[in-house]
C-alpha cells in the first residue's frame, strides 16, 4: 500500500443535519442495492455486451461493474495518485510543490488542478458551467484545524499518470464504450477526483450536458457517459449519488426537485456503492451530485468519459472544460489519439490481454507506440476535450 499525502482535519459532521444525513445515507444504500444494476462485465459468445447489463443501464442510468481492476493495477494507480499529490502546488496558486520542484501542470496551458474550500459547494446556485448546478448544497462547518483549500480534482490526467493512461486502454471497458456509443466512439475528458476525508467539497445536483436538449434527435444516450473507476471504493458518505431513470427525462428542473424535497437530500437518489477495483458507468444526462465528505474515508475516482461520434461531429461547443470551438473531424481525430496511445501502453504492461480494436485507428495503430518520451505528445491534450 502507498500512503497518499492527504490534508489533515479533525472529525466533523453535518451539525444540525447530521441525524437526517445518517438516515438518508442508510435508506439510500438500501435503495441502491435493490436496483439490480451491478455485477461483472459480461459478453456473450459473439463478444456482445450482455443484454441484461444494457437493459439495467438503460433503466437506471448507471451500472456498477464489479472487480474490473486487479490488485496489481490498483497498486500502479495508487502509486501514481500519490505522486500526483506530492507534485501539487504547496498552496493554491503556487508555482512550486513542497519539495521546491515545479508543481504539477507548470508550463501547461490547460487547467489541471482544481481546489475547493473544505466541505464547500463552490458551484451550486451559481451560473458557472452554463448554470448546470442551480441549487446550493448544505456546507458543513470545517474543523478549526482544516486548511484553507484542498485539492479535489486533477484534469487532463492522462498526461501525468501512465497508470491512468493504461486504465483508459482497458479492453473490456473500451468494448463497453463501443457497445453503448458505437465502434467509432469518441473521447470526452478525463480526471482524477480526490474526495479528501473530512475536507472534500460537494458537487451540487446537475446533469452534465449543456447542448442538444432541444434537439428532436435527443435520446437517453445523446450526451454520452462517464466511467468512474474506484481506487478504494466509495460509499454513501463520500460517493456520487444518482437519481435513477432521470437520464430519460430530458432537461430536468433540478431547482424544483430540491424545493419539493425541502433540502438537498433528494428522496429518489441513490449512492454509488463500490469496492476497490469496481468501475461504475454513469449516463451524463442523469441527475447526479455528491455531498461534502465528512467521513474518515478518502474517495479516489479515475474518471473518463466517451461520446457517440454523431453527438460531437460538427458541433460548436466548449466553455466548461476548454474554449468554445467547432468539433470537426481533425479535432476529433487528434483528441482520439489518446485512446490509441492508451491501448499500446496497456498492451506493454499487460501483454496477455487481447487489446481492444479501436475502429477509427484500426489501420494506423502502429503509429502510436507508447514510450516515456511519447508522454510529451499528450501535453495539454485536454485543451481538445469534447464537452457537450
Amino acid at each position: 500500500m502507498t500512503a497518499l499525502p492527504l490534508a489533515k482535519s479533525s472529525a466533523v459532521d453535518y451539525g444540525v443535519h447530521e441525524a437526517a444525513m445518517v438516515r438518508y445515507r442508510a435508506e439510500g444504500e438500501a435503495r441502491a442495492r435493490a436496483l439490480g444494476n451491478r455485477g461483472p462485465i459480461r459478453f456473450d459468445a459473439h463478444g456482445t455486451l450482455d443484454a441484461a447489463i444494457l437493459d439495467a443501464y438503460s433503466r437506471c442510468g448507471f451500472y456498477v461493474f464489479e472487480n474490473v481492476i486487479a490488485e496489481d493495477e490498483l497498486a500502479d494507480i495508487e502509486r501514481d495518485v500519490a505522486e500526483l499529490l506530492e507534485r501539487m502546488p504547496v498552496e493554491r496558486g503556487a508555482a512550486k510543490d513542497r519539495f521546491g520542484r515545479p508543481a504539477l501542470g507548470a508550463g501547461r496551458k490547460g487547467l489541471n488542478v482544481v481546489w475547493v474550500k473544505p466541505l464547500a459547494d463552490p458551484i451550486g446556485g451559481t451560473d458557472r458551467n452554463h448554470g448546470r448546478h442551480p441549487a446550493k448544497m448544505v456546507e458543513p462547518k470545517p474543523a478549526d484545524d482544516a486548511p484553507e483549500y484542498v485539492v479535489q480534482l486533477v484534469l487532463g490526467s492522462l498526461q501525468f499518470s501512465p497508470a491512468c493512461l493504461r486504465l483508459y486502454g482497458h479492453p473490456q471497458l473500451l468494448a463497453v464504450a463501443a457497445a453503448i456509443n458505437g465502434d467509432d466512439f469518441t473521447p470526452f475528458n478525463e480526471a482524477v477526483w480526490i474526495k479528501q476525508p473530512r475536507l472534500g467539497g460537494s458537487v451540487a445536483w446537475h446533469q452534465d450536458g449543456w447542448t442538444h436538449w432541444d434537439s428532436p434527435a435527443l435520446d437517453e444516450g445523446t450526451h454520452g457517459f462517464n466511467f468512474m473507476a474506484q481506487l478504494y471504493g466509495c460509499n454513501a458518505a463520500n460517493g456520487l449519488w444518482v437519481v435513477p431513470g432521470s437520464h430519460r427525462q430530458g432537461k430536468v428542473d433540478i431547482k424544483a426537485m430540491v424545493e419539493r424535497a425541502g433540502s438537498d437530500r433528494l428522496p429518489e437518489a441513490v449512492p454509488l456503492i463500490c469496492n476497490p477495483g469496481d468501475v461504475a458507468i454513469c449516463n451524463r444526462q442523469a441527475v447526479h451530485g455528491s455531498f461534502a465528505n465528512t467521513s474518515s474515508d478518502v474517495r479516489v475516482t479515475i474518471n473518463f468519459g466517451f461520446h457517440r461520434r454523431a453527438s460531437v461531429l460538427g458541433v460548436t461547443s466548449g466553455g466548461v472544460h476548454n474554449e468554445i470551438a467547432v468539433y470537426d473531424e481533425e479535432r476529433i481525430r487528434k483528441r482520439s489519439e489518446a485512446i490509441a496511445y492508451a491501448i499500446d501502453a496497456r498492451q506493454q504492461r499487460f501483454p496477455d490481454e487481447t487489446p481492444h480494436r479501436y475502429a477509427p485507428f484500426a489501420d494506423c495503430m502502429n503509429d502510436y507506440h507508447w514510450t516515456p518520451a511519447a508522454q510529451d505528445a499528450l501535453a495539454d491534450y485536454n485543451l481538445l476535450d469534447l464537452g457537450i
